[in-house]
């Protein structure tokens, strides 16, 4: 390990120190704080008004990152607004690029914790910088829309990375370097050791990232094993390569600056046709994966990636029990908003929607089933009566298979609402769908108890709220999910949902009838996920989602006879 790359990364760990420090008190209080403004008015004019130039200007061409000699090179990205990408990227041969990372390794784990971070927040901070133009790349990647591209794709994954930083920070203090160990033995001299503690990555790390939240859900794994010590190969989905070959150049940029190998951080590319996710996955160098994406492959990687620690997010079905309420016209604009957001793309939509069939109480008086279930859909159908802003919630669908999801899942109820193709304003070739609403019976399981992606949602019609409750239970036991709504004005009915929430382990947001989405998981205060249901096996992010990613080695030694006064003083 070079010295100077020690010094000059601990330099900047004491330059973003404030920073990490106020990162490690918002996560003691849990209140509102972000140090990354989520507002394009508060980055210089310039770095906005150029971010769509220097997009472009990345387009049809040959994106240069640090690593082994290529064997080829792929991308065949195509945005779902309708653009062809045409960015190529090396393809490195595993075992040549594992190599380079394992004689990486050790100079980056003994640099330290300091230097690590020092080294972490620096690339944080150029990431953040880099937010508007790298939204155009969420943008035209994933079909969100370029605020939520940029706000989500941006500071919202720049914040997850920087918890992660602070816990990481607060769990390496904790370990001294070294200490004194004295232990009296009445009339003898007492015994005397030196003890030395070392943070010691566990290995290779690798982060298979989605396409839907190419930053937001690799940034959180990806620093956490970064700053742990290990070396991380960043395998990109192939529809979403570009958002995070940009992040892993700024990386690249940063630890070579430092002195340090660049790629301790690699992108790792492959095609639909050609996947390397499992053969890397397996590899007995890799010892943490980081998976975001199906139940099929997350549960796969839990059983088979054996030698690694795995953290997954997978598929689950998110809920909401609707019992009585004050506002239904606002209860109904809330759901709508979070049923249009990213044409239900995001892993925190509701999908059931449990309704009692003998309707509810609200402050105006009683609604029946029918009068519920066709408010919401009023209240999904007035808001997208403006197109273009419409178009601008809804995004773009990221892929095919989403859009072919819809037309299949027509038949599976009662049409509440269908599905419609719209035009987007700025991007006549957009792949853009409103949501699809249907109504369903209790018993109709098959229909609404299996994940259906995308803007897809049902209405289901029970007995009662307690059989509501006992139907979101069991499905979210047995399939998982990320986010449960309960709307009550009952108390005795908000106390089994919160017991509930506990049984399940799944994220409980109550009577949600303003300015926040049940959609909406705010860094420094909410867990994402909780890593007890089958939804996650891990939190985005705890304390523990950092800790296993390193162990604590301590050596220790008798202290020789001429060291004993100084050590008894």
């Amino acid at each position: 390990m070079s010295t100077q790359a020690q010094v000059a990364a601990i330099e900047l760990f004491e330059r973003h120190r404030p920073t990490l420090q106020r990162a490690v008190e918002a996560i003691g209080e849990r209140g509102y704080w972000s140090p990354f403004p989520e507002s394009l008015k508060q980055y210089p004019e310039a770095s906005v008004q150029n971010a769509q130039a220097q997009f472009e200007a990345l387009l049809g061409r040959h994106f240069e990152l640090e690593g082994p000699d290529p064997l080829a090179r792929v991308g065949s990205e195509r945005s779902p607004y309708g653009l062809e990408l045409g960015v190529s990227y090396d393809q490195y041969d595993a075992d040549a690029l594992m190599t380079r990372l394992q004689a990486a390794l050790p100079a980056w784990r003994d640099a330290g914790p300091r230097a690590r971070l020092g080294a972490c927040m620096e690339i944080l901070q150029r990431l953040n910088a880099l937010s508007p133009t790298l939204a155009h790349a969420v943008m035209h990647t994933s079909g969100q829309a370029y605020m939520m591209a940029f706000q989500a794709g941006g500071p919202h994954a720049q914040d997850r990375a920087l918890e992660v930083l602070a816990y990481a920070w607060q769990a390496m203090a904790a370990v001294p370097e070294t200490a004194s160990w004295i232990k009296p033995q009445g009339k003898q001299a007492p015994l005397l050791l030196n003890k030395r503690w070392h943070i010691v990555p566990r290995g290779l790390a690798l982060v298979i990232g989605c396409s839907t939240f190419p930053t937001w859900n690799t940034y959180p794994g990806l620093f956490a094993s970064l700053v742990s010590g290990n070396p991380v190969m960043v395998k990109a989905h192939p529809g979403a390569i570009l958002p995070l070959a940009m992040s892993v150049k700024v990386a690249q940029q940063v630890l070579a600056e430092l002195g340090f190998d660049p790629a301790l951080v690699s992108l790792v590319v492959d095609t639909p046709e050609a996947p390397v996710s499992q053969r890397l996955a397996l590899d007995a160098r890799v010892k943490l994966v980081d998976f975001t994406g199906s139940s099929a492959f997350g549960n796969w990687l839990e059983a088979n990636a054996r030698q690694a620690q795995v953290f997954t997010e997978k598929a689950g079905i998110n809920s909401v029990i609707i019992d009585s309420v004050r506002d239904f016209q606002a209860v109904a604009r809330n759901l709508a908003l979070s049923l249009n957001l990213y044409s239900g793309q995001m892993c925190t939509t509701p999908q059931a929607i449990y309704v009692p069939r003998g309707g509810i109480a609200t402050a105006d008086g009683h609604l029946s089933f029918d009068e519920v279930a066709q408010g919401l859909a009023g209240a999904i159908r007035d808001f997208l009566g403006d197109n273009e802003r419409a178009c601008a919630v809804l995004g773009a669908i990221q892929s095919d298979a989403t859009a072919e999801r819809i037309q299949a899942c027509r038949r599976l109820g009662e049409l509440l609402l269908d599905s419609e193709v719209r035009e987007h304003p700025q991007f006549p070739g957009a792949r853009v769908h409103t949501p699809l609403l249907l109504q369903v019976d209790a018993s109709a399981r098959e229909a609404y108890g299996e994940e259906r992606f995308g803007p897809i949602a049902f209405v289901i019609a029970t007995d009662d709220s307690a059989h509501s409750l006992q139907l979101a239970g069991e499905l979210i036991a047995e399939k998982g999910a990320l986010t449960l709504g309960v709307y009550s004005t009952d108390d005795k009915v908000l106390e089994r949902a919160e017991a509930l929430s506990q049984e399940v382990a799944v994220a409980l947001s109550i009577n949600l009838d303003g300015g926040v989405l049940v959609n909406q998981s705010a860094a420094f205060s909410d867990f994402h996920a909780s890593g007890g249901n089958p939804a996650a096996n891990a939190s985005i992010t705890d304390m523990a989602f950092v800790v296993r990613r390193f162990v604590v080695v301590q050596s220790r030694r008798h202290v020789a006879a001429w060291e004993r006064a100084d050590d008894l003083l």
